[in-house]
């Protein structure tokens, strides 16, 4: 079995026009498709924290040769800046939980009909 790589990309969205609501809709206009067809990503995990202005992602790599994000990504352009900090991690383990989800397609904030506000704690 080859190992496997995190890369941790965070934004601080205090210098930019983008906001977490304005970034959901890329995510369901573009991103979600355009990163699914991504080679070498496993899963990309995008989170946020409106009220402390934070917008990041979390990717899951094949191998130590991690794919280009920027080949689809528009998060940039729309940000207007790079990441405020990018880390690329050797995953230890990973652990599979049981979960009543059977399947991550259309799961997020980002494709509720109606956006809460962050419950307390979550953000953290």
């Amino acid at each position: 079995m080859s190992s496997v790589y995190i890369q941790i990309v965070i934004w601080n969205l205090e210098k930019s026009d983008a906001t977490v609501e304005s970034l959901r809709e890329y995510l369901r206009d573009y991103a979600v498709d355009a990163f699914s067809t991504l080679k070498g990503m496993r899963m990309k995990t995008w989170f946020a924290d409106a009220e402390r202005g934070y917008w990041g992602a979390v990717y899951l790599w094949d191998g130590a040769k991690v794919g280009n994000p920027l080949s689809v990504s528009k998060a940039i352009d729309i940000i207007g800046y790079p990441p405020t900090t990018t880390s690329v991690f050797a995953v230890e383990a990973i652990a599979e939980g049981a979960s009543v989800i059977e399947s991550f397609k259309g799961v997020g904030r980002a494709f509720e009909e109606v956006s809460a506000p962050d419950p307390v704690g979550e953000s953290t």
